[in-house]
């Protein structure tokens, strides 16, 4: 089973704006256009068995209507996974993150930059913590973005102080750890427990010895395959990860078998 961890897409009814401004920020090119059917035809393609939709409430007046979103398309679309998500200046983030918990979503995305916080501050941890009681997966945005290219929001020294301030809460870092900072990644994040790396649109970007170093070192059990489509396809990661010295059983639980684990599917 191969299960794409990091996936985007949109109401259909802005789905052609937002994927034209995040263009336009991004300065590269996109695998689809942002409706959520692409990430279905993905899926019957047979690329990928299941994915990961990983919506963003980048205003807190936009939570709850991602949310009901997201929960319609866990009605419609079996294989597609939703996550919920919550904008940390909501002033009702605590009751959403319930309502995220009834509406059957899987997990909370963050994206620091385009909700315009630091990972580590303080005010954070109550709803990280809400998270944890939950029992809720975050996932978080982690190192560089092109929204905000010189001010870098979840640097993995004060990743690794939310998870030891907030230990209980399954932790999931997109972008390997963060983005860009893969050695940094490797003096502050490997090896820490209940603490997931996904591989979102790493191809290309890291050296496949530093990935492979990464994966050993932090535990192959803890690295879910994504991609971050539309930015990039499947057939991307797949070859980074084909090309370590990985046994077959260990590319194959960062294939799937860790995030069905994960996820309880």
């Amino acid at each position: 089973m191969i299960i794409d961890f990091h996936t985007h897409a949109f109401n259909d009814k802005i789905a052609e704006k937002a994927i034209t401004r995040l263009q336009a920020v991004a300065n590269m090119p996109v695998y689809s256009d942002g409706r959520i059917n692409a990430v279905d035809e993905v899926i019957k393609s047979g690329e990928i068995d299941k994915a990961v939709l990983l919506p963003v409430a980048t205003k807190p007046s936009q939570q709850k209507i991602i949310n009901d979103w997201a929960a319609e398309v866990k009605e419609n679309y079996p294989d597609i996974i939703p996550f919920g998500s919550v904008h940390p200046d909501a002033d009702d983030v605590f009751e959403e993150l319930e309502r995220v918990k009834s509406l059957g979503l899987h997990g909370v995305k963050f994206h620091p930059d385009y909700q315009d916080f630091f990972i580590d501050e303080e005010r954070l941890f109550p709803i990280y913590e809400k998270c944890a009681e939950l029992s809720l997966p975050v996932i978080f945005h982690a190192g560089w973005d092109p929204l905000s290219p010189d001010l870098i929001h979840a640097v993995p020294k004060a990743s690794a102080t939310v998870h030891k301030k907030v230990p209980e809460m399954t932790m999931i870092l997109a972008h390997l750890g963060g983005y860009r900072l893969w050695d940094e990644v490797e003096e502050y994040l490997v090896g820490l427990d209940n603490v997931y790396l996904d591989t979102a649109v790493i191809a290309g970007a890291i050296e496949p010895s530093q990935f492979e170093r990464i994966c050993r070192n932090h535990g192959t059990d803890k690295i879910l395959f994504a991609t971050d489509f539309p930015w990039h396809k499947a057939y991307m990661e797949k070859e980074l990860i084909e090309s370590t010295s990985l046994s077959d059983e260990e590319k194959k639980n960062i294939f799937g078998e860790n995030a069905r684990k994960l996820l309880k599917i």
